[in-house]
């Protein structure tokens, strides 16, 4: 009878699993162990399971063992770093997961200890931890080998299907099967195989041996012979077959900052998955491993200095690669631009003192999404190559190329790369059926005969095993198989960038929007508020203290410890709001100290700056304009009052003003049903909701059908992923709040009028108050929530009058321009999109603008400006954002573009008001320490040199227009030209500014 190839494939998967139960020869239990110090047995419970507890034991190798296949095998019922200790004193530690569980033995005798969580790699708690298992075992290398060998055919025979070398593949692995010797005696055979699910079924087992007897010296030869008989044929196979492909492989441990686990744990895998990998190069000289991130290295300095020094001694042997030049992998759609020029600053600086290596690739593999600031960014942080293959998990269209040029908003190009590993993307593994996928998923081998993998377990640490070593090598015999050896990333993106040089490679213009996670724009938003006002306050802070030292002041202090807490927190599954609550614990707590420490030191920059200022009396205001626009005076006075006033403080202006200056803008009025000023006319419904706002520069009218309509969607349950995702069905069960608590005049002028609005939704109080200033552009909405309620979206809704297929959007350096409707799938998928402190809908001569100082999600459909203000997941958080935060937004109409109705500079307003602070002893007066002249220019950053004396001065254009601008210096300082983020020369005109360009200069005095 002839069997099918598929039924030939049953059959040697079924006799091959048989070795597995004869891979042992013998096993000694290791007893003797304590907990915290106490006995305990194995099998037991552990005594107590919070935090970190200290397993200890003594193991002893039979003498008759052969030490080289000792094995120690445990299961202490969690995640462990195990330290062996020899008779010497010699130390080596190892990290025990679900993953790795046995271990070679640096010594017969050994004493063991352990550090461990009752916890799994995905913080999945153990409930009931027990110490499950430890044994010495006596390692039949020859069956382990043999029994990989035929797994490894099996799982290619089944991967590559209808090839024709299957059948020859089925033959050699038949005649190798058929060629063993193999044990029969009733006893051993069955209390050997009693653990296979065949015997497990069995109603009534017979008594078993306890130390069944494994393979006699004939049978050993024999699975021997077996073992280099299949290397022998499968050689001659691949001289028939030949590798069809090449993959170049990095080992790699994926580890979350903070993920479903407390960075204290993070710590803990860190250490553990560090060790493995290091005592995996001591298995194969030809294993490569890499590890982004220059924070975790930084950490590990502080609690294994000596695992760190380990590290750095196999980098410059090159097998250890770190890469990714960043301080973590942030996600990228909600940090400023300074902020992520921060990471690549403060990221090469450390892994350049550490380990005398600059990166060139930026790795980003799990991001959410990537901004068009990036490529600029990178090349001016020396990485000319990007990495990331989260473009692949898109839902709705899949990205168009895996090798390509990604040009960003100014037109900088990296070289990009992408893989489509369906085996765990980039947590992938060694072997046949994960390699002939993601080779057959590559788009662009036309252009480049090599995709990049990335293997090991990840995401919760743990890394490659000591069998994807072994798969490796025995792999290398392989036919028909792609061609897998071990690589440094670096080295790949040589080879695709001298293919890129040769090779037409399509280029992807602008951000990379993924088609999922959309919901991360959104959820935890009480720290994406504390993220927003740290990273305002750092940067406002190094501003006032580099106008401070330009009026004569000492040259500040770095703040780059400061900066480190806001960069770490920006971590893809922190920011995002995909993290458990005590994450969030931690950042709130790490986020609130950042803003404090920063306000202290601004205060501390206003005295410094007062302090070089002509002295004088009288009742005196010191007022500082940290942005490079003219800003009018809108002040939050020492004592609380507020001002609104025409008095104009120019760019990066400081001023002394009299109080009695500051004289309100006439034309403020209010009543329960409107608030006027000398701009804008607003118009209250009878349910609260914004029904008209005039702006009486053009007469227009801004609104069509209403705005701040506040609707709650009680159905956002995503199919998957609770905190990342909103569905696009969301908005089919929508509710308005129109339900009025109460409506108030809160505030009558006559610098500001205010009406407070109270709303009730089930266990929710919702309280507003619209607000607008005597000089207002813009009617702001200060919003209080007390949120009791779980699963429910919050998000705010303005009809505007307005109509444009296009809308704009803020975002890192720049804007983006978004589909305002739904003709391709490309368009309707981008459903819910980020801007950072504004989204814009204009047509020619007038636009509508809505701002904020705190959120990210946005939609902009037909005439519809939508905010998401809020949402309540109950995973991994099931208590995310209850309870009270509060926030602003704003509407504003404006004449012209965006960018001509001064969007962008309400915009920074609502998100840094000017400074102000008591000046009674110094005369009145206006001073701008730094000017700048030609094209209009934000500032990104004023702050000191990272070495040598000065500042360095960056901006950036902000529109995508171009022309002349250069810095004006206050006498004694000079120009010493431009410089990259990494504050060194460029070789670019000293002057002018390109559309969206960055640009730096290093300052000194003379």
């Amino acid at each position: 009878m002839t069997l099918t190839l598929a039924q030939r494939l049953e059959r040697l998967h079924v006799r091959t699993t048989e070795l597995a139960y004869w891979r042992i020869r013998e096993v000694v239990q290791v007893d003797g162990w304590t907990f915290n110090g106490e006995p305990i047995e194995i099998g037991a419970l552990w005594p107590e399971s919070v935090g970190t507890v200290h397993f200890s034991a003594r193991a002893n190798v039979p003498d008759h063992w052969p030490l080289k296949d000792a094995r120690l095998a445990l299961d202490l019922g969690g995640e462990s770093l195990i330290t062996l200790n020899d008779e010497a004193g010699n130390e080596k530690r190892l990290g025990l997961d679900p993953y790795h569980r046995e271990f070679a033995l640096p010594s017969s005798n050994v004493r063991i200890t352990s550090e461990s969580v009752a916890r799994l790699p995905f913080g999945e708690p153990v409930r009931a931890p027990r110490l499950e298992h430890a044994a010495l075992i006596w390692l039949d290398t020859a069956v382990d080998d043999l029994w990989l060998l035929l797994r490894q055919i099996c799982e290619s025979v089944h991967i590559l299907e209808q090839h024709e070398v299957v059948p020859h593949l089925l033959d050699i692995a038949e005649d190798a099967m058929r060629g063993l010797e193999w044990p029969s005696a009733t006893a051993a055979y069955v209390a050997r195989m009693a653990p296979s699910p065949m015997l497990q079924k069995v109603w009534q087992l017979p008594p078993l041996e306890a130390s069944p007897e494994g393979l006699n010296q004939a049978e050993r030869a024999s699975v021997i012979s077996a073992h280099q008989v299949l290397l022998e044929k499968l050689r001659g196979l691949q001289e028939r077959f030949p590798p069809q492909g090449e993959i170049a492989l990095t080992g790699h441990a994926h580890i979350d900052l903070a993920w479903l686990w407390p960075y204290n744990e993070t710590r803990r895998k860190m250490r553990r998955t560090f060790h493995t990998a290091l005592s995996l190069m001591e298995q194969s000289s030809d294993f490569r491993f890499n590890q982004s991130t220059a924070h975790y290295y930084a950490q590990i300095a502080e609690d294994d200095p000596a695992l760190l020094e380990r590290i750095v001694e196999r980098s410059r042997e090159g097998q250890w690669e770190t890469l990714g030049g960043m301080w973590v992998e942030p996600d990228t759609n909600m940090p400023t631009g300074e902020s992520l020029a921060r990471q690549i600053l403060y990221g090469q600086r450390y892994f350049e003192k550490t380990f005398g290596t600059r990166h060139r690739v930026c790795w980003l593999p799990d991001c959410f999404g990537f901004s068009g600031a990036l490529p600029q960014l990178l090349r001016q942080g020396g990485m000319d190559s990007f990495f990331t293959i989260k473009v692949n998990w898109s839902e709705t269209n899949k990205f168009p190329s895996d090798l390509f040029w990604w040009e960003g908003l100014d037109g900088s190009r990296v070289l990009t790369h992408t893989f489509d590993n369906p085996m765990q993307g980039y947590n992938g593994f060694v072997r046949a059926d994960c390699f002939v996928p993601t080779w057959r998923n590559f788009k662009n081998k036309d252009k480049h005969d090599t995709t990049l993998l990335a293997v090991g377990y990840g995401d919760g640490g743990g890394g490659v095993t000591p069998e994807m070593i072994v798969r490796e090598e025995q792999l290398r015999v392989f036919p028909a198989l792609p061609k897998a050896r071990w690589t440094n990333v670096h080295g790949f993106f040589e080879g695709a960038h001298q293919s890129a040089t040769a090779k037409n490679l399509a280029t992807w213009r602008g951000e990379i929007y993924l088609e999922l996670h959309r919901a991360t724009l959104t959820s935890q938003s009480v720290v994406k508020r504390l993220h927003r006002k740290a990273e305002r306050t750092l940067i406002t802070t190094e501003t006032l203290f580099g106008l401070a030292h330009l009026l004569g002041a000492n040259k500040p202090r770095s703040m780059e410890p400061e900066w480190r807490f806001v960069l770490k927190n920006e971590f893809h599954d922190i920011l995002p709001g995909s993290s458990i609550a005590e994450v969030y614990a931690d950042a709130e707590t790490e986020l609130e100290a950042v803003i404090a420490t920063g306000q202290a030191a601004q205060s501390e920059a206003m005295e410094s700056i007062a302090a070089h200022l002509p002295k004088g009396t009288g009742d005196n205001l010191l007022v500082v304009n940290p942005s490079l626009s003219t800003r009018p005076a809108r002040l939050t006075l020492p004592e609380g009052s507020i001002v609104s006033s025409d008095v104009m403080i120019p760019p990066l202006g400081v001023a002394v003003l009299a109080r009695e200056t500051l004289q309100a803008t006439p034309g403020l009025s209010v009543s329960r049903r409107h608030l006027e000023n000398a701009i804008l006319k607003v118009s209250l419904a009878k349910d609260g909701s914004i029904a008209s706002i005039i702006h009486k520069p053009t007469g227009r009218e801004a609104l069509q059908d209403g705005g701040n309509r506040l609707f709650v969607y009680p159905a956002d349950k995503p199919r998957n992923w609770d905190a990342w995702d909103v569905e696009e069905d969301y908005a089919a069960r929508g509710e308005e709040i129109s339900a009025l608590d109460s409506l108030e005049v809160l505030d009558d002028g006559p610098h500001r009028v205010a009406i407070r609005i109270v709303r009730t939704w089930r266990h929710s109080r919702i309280t507003q108050i619209l607000s607008l200033g005597a000089n207002a552009r813009r009617v702001d909405i200060e919003t209080e929530l007390d949120w009791r309620d779980r699963r429910a979206f919050l998000r705010t809704l303005t009809n505007v009058a307005v109509s444009n297929a296009r809308a704009t959007c803020e975002c890192a350096y720049g804007v983006v321009e978004r589909p305002t409707h739904s003709n391709t799938s490309w368009d309707a998928a981008m459903f819910e999109a980020p801007a950072h402190r504004f989204a814009d809908l204009s047509e020619p001569g007038f636009g509508v603008a809505i701002l904020n100082d705190a959120k990210y999600g946005h939609s902009i459909r037909g005439n519809v400006l939508g905010l998401s203000l809020l949402r309540s997941p109950i995973y991994p958080d099931p208590l995310a954002d209850e309870g009270f935060q509060r926030f602003t937004y704003a509407l504003m109409p404006h004449e012209g573009a965006w960018y001509d109705g001064g969007v962008r500079e309400e915009a920074e307003d609502l998100n840094q008001p000017l400074l102000v602070a008591p000046a009674t002893d110094r005369a009145t007066g206006n001073w701008q320490p730094l000017k700048t002249s030609g094209i209009d220019a934000a500032l990104s950053t004023i702050k000191p040199t990272e070495d040598g004396d000065g500042l360095i001065v960056r901006v950036y254009e902000p529109a995508g227009r171009r022309g002349a601008l250069a810095l004006d210096l206050p006498s004694g300082w000079r120009n010493e030209g431009p410089v990259s983020i990494l504050e060194e020369a460029m070789d670019i005109p000293a002057e002018g500014l390109m559309p969206f360009e960055v640009k730096s200069w290093r300052i000194s005095k003379s």
